[in-house]
């Protein structure tokens, strides 16, 4: 199926639903405004986001597996309960986006800002963030076990009950984020910043790996003096 083009157009419900009908699977759009709109419950498997703006729209338990997008603006808008499997989004500003309940599973975020995002009881697996910024995020659940972590920026994030087992954190932060009950055994910190956790807790830190340097740091924050 041939892919259709909308291009600077504003969408409404009434609109997205036409181009539903006409062309599933198989709609792009390109600098498109979909603000404060409601997409809620659509099926929009496979469409195509470029350059649009997205601030406060609901996608609320929309479909849109497949999807992608890229370069989008999206401050306060909803996913929450959307089917997003094998979505991508790239090069997106998402800041304060809603995402509970939404299906994740093989979705990928690369180089996206979700600073405060919420995104508590999401479900998936294979889940990837790349090189995203993440400050004062609400993850609270969430699984990162075993994954790859480059440049994240969880820096006074919610993480408590995340599970970090055997994660590689390469560049990144961690400071000042909140773990309580925060699973990082078997995990590689040293390649990112960990200021202000308490990493003396055996329980959750169990052969997770720091450098001398962050050790030093670890130590110091409990009044000792390493000579």
């Amino acid at each position: 199926m041939t892919d259709v083009l909308f291009r600077d157009e504003t969408l409404t419900r009434e609109r997205m639903q036409a181009i539903i009908a006409a062309h599933p699977h198989a709609a792009v759009f390109d600098g498109c405004t979909f603000d404060h709109g409601d997409f809620s419950r659509l099926d929009m498997d496979g469409f195509v986001f470029t350059q649009c703006s997205l601030a406060g729209s609901s996608w609320l338990a929309a479909s849109l597996e497949e999807s992608r997008w890229s370069k989008c603006r999206g401050g306060q808008c909803d996913f929450s309960s959307a089917l997003l499997s094998d979505a991508r989004f790239e090069h997106c500003d998402l800041n304060n986006s809603h995402w509970r309940r939404a299906t994740l599973s093989s979705v990928q975020f690369q180089d996206c800002k979700l600073t405060g995002a919420h995104l508590q009881e999401v479900t998936g697996w294979a889940l990837e963030f790349r090189d995203c910024l993440m400050v004062s995020a609400d993850l609270r659940g969430l699984s990162f076990r075993k994954a790859q972590l480059e440049g994240m920026d969880f820096s006074d994030a919610e993480l408590s009950g995340c599970d970090f087992r055997e994660a590689v954190f390469n560049g990144g932060s961690l400071r000042n984020a909140q773990t309580r009950l925060t699973r990082f055994e078997g995990a590689d910190l040293r390649g990112t910043d960990i200021s202000g956790l308490n990493v003396m807790d055996a329980k959750l830190f169990k052969k997770a790996v720091i450098s001398q340097r962050q050790a030093a740091a670890a130590l110091a924050a409990f009044g000792l003096i390493v000579a």
